[in-house]
């Protein structure tokens, strides 16, 4: 599995972008929005999903971990590949999916091109108890320490010359 590409960005399309990695030019299907903030000639950093068929392998890219994690987790419902998953993780927030899954919002749902009533209900059904599992991965990776590490080791490297914990502050 490819978990994340990091290179130039060698094009870039509406739904697509091409990421050189190693001098190795990578086709990742993306999002609008994430198409829309990667730039020719800069440098990129994406997370993939890598999905294997009979006749193709596809890479799919996204700007952050929690909407790839949505992506595959969307894939897990009935009748829902990767195409639709793509389309829902498009319109949908990873936090609107989950809230909208959580609270069983079917018209937020069927605003998803390529999902109906019944499409919905089936998406609450399989995975209302996967979302909280996905939420609470999710916060824990988003927890931001207090201060930042740097600012710790300067203050305990200041007590240890010998500053008080208020000077060394």
């Amino acid at each position: 599995m490819i978990a994340s590409v990091r290179g130039e960005v060698g094009a870039v399309g509406g739904t697509w972008a091409v990421v050189v990695v190693g001098g190795v030019g990578l086709r990742l299907l993306c999002t609008p929005a994430t198409a829309a903030t990667l730039r020719v000639g800069s440098d990129a950093s994406l997370y993939t999903s890598l999905v294997v068929r009979q006749d193709s392998l596809t890479l799919f890219g996204f700007a952050d971990s929690d909407e790839r994690d949505c992506f595959e987790l969307v894939q897990t419902a009935t009748g829902v590949g990767p195409k639709l998953a793509q389309a829902i993780v498009s319109v949908l927030s990873p936090d609107e999916l989950r809230a909208a899954i959580a609270a069983e919002n079917l018209a937020l749902l069927c605003k998803v091109p390529g999902i109906g009533r019944r499409g919905a209900q089936r998406l609450v059904i399989e995975l209302k108890d996967k979302v909280g599992v996905l939420a609470a991965a999710s916060a824990t990776a988003r927890t931001v320490p207090a201060e930042p590490l740097w600012r710790e080791q300067v203050r305990l490297g200041l007590e240890g010359l010998g500053w008080s914990s208020r000077d060394a502050e």
